[in-house]
């Protein structure tokens, strides 16, 4: 990667998704995280038990974690756990048009959608970038705090003090129920338009072309006949994706510029 800039350039210089939501921190971090973890691990052993677990030898995994190590640098200063994440990045094969990353850095990029699309290095960084931001805007620990706040409003007190003071133990037990299909999660339009924002800059930032936004969703269009694709059914229409990232590719177009300099 080449091409100055300073730290301070990042909070500002770029697209503008506002602030995160309050609803996060009424579920710990570590918490989601954990249960995360654990899910995706035992994704990857039934993925492998059915030896549908890339090796680390395959060159769509190399692929997929050389592009990785580009973006993640450029996710700290949105999220500063994230330079402690234990991040991972696997393949799993199987003909689903499918990417996540969920909570912790815990990327899997699913055969269909790189097969399927046949997607360029730049089309992958703006799938990659979407589902690390996701991560990085903690989506799910919203989404999670949302649920708390809605559901068991009047269980919150005791449980922040449970988490915090140690009073009742129970309460982790509360937090994995709720992060119990965290892979399975689906996020509002809100967050999808947020996380395709966030995603573009990571890969521009990274040095990959911004404009592959464009062509990715005229390809997503294209393979589901205008209709979303199942891992994001509850996302913003191709067409309007589209117009959103045209309409913010002057705010990172110097960045990918900047970045792709030799």
């Amino acid at each position: 990667m080449a091409g100055a800039f300073s730290l301070d350039s990042l909070a500002r210089d770029g697209v503008e998704v506002g602030k995160q939501s309050s609803f996060a921190k009424l579920v710990p971090a570590a918490e989601v995280e954990s249960s995360a973890y654990t899910q995706y691990s035992q994704m990857l052993k039934q993925a492998s038990e059915k030896n549908a677990l890339a090796p680390d030898d395959h060159p769509q995994v190399i692929r997929l974690r050389a592009i990785a190590m580009k973006l993640i640098p450029f996710s700290y200063e949105w999220n500063p756990r994230a330079r402690d994440w234990n991040w991972q990045v696997n393949l799993i094969g199987s003909d689903q048009v499918n990417a996540f990353c969920m909570p912790g850095g815990k990327i899997a990029f699913f055969h269909g959608i790189l097969n399927k699309l046949n997607l360029t290095d730049d089309e992958v960084a703006m799938v990659m970038g979407h589902e690390i931001a996701h991560a990085l805007r903690e989506h799910a620990r919203e989404r999670m705090g949302k649920s708390m706040a809605t559901n068991t409003l009047s269980k919150i007190g005791g449980a922040l003090a449970s988490v915090y003071l140690g009073v009742d133990p129970r309460v982790t037990d509360a937090v994995a129920m709720q992060g119990a299909n965290l892979i399975n999660l689906k996020f509002s339009r809100e967050d999808e338009s947020e996380a395709d924002l966030v995603g573009m800059e990571l890969a521009a930032r990274a040095g990959y072309n911004p404009r592959a936004g464009v062509s990715l969703w005229q390809k997503m269009s294209a393979a589901n006949k205008g209709a979303p694709p199942q891992w994001m059914s509850t996302h913003p229409s191709g067409k309007t994706r589209i117009k959103d990232i045209e309409e913010n590719l002057p705010k990172v177009e110097h960045l990918y510029q900047q970045a792709a300099k030799p």
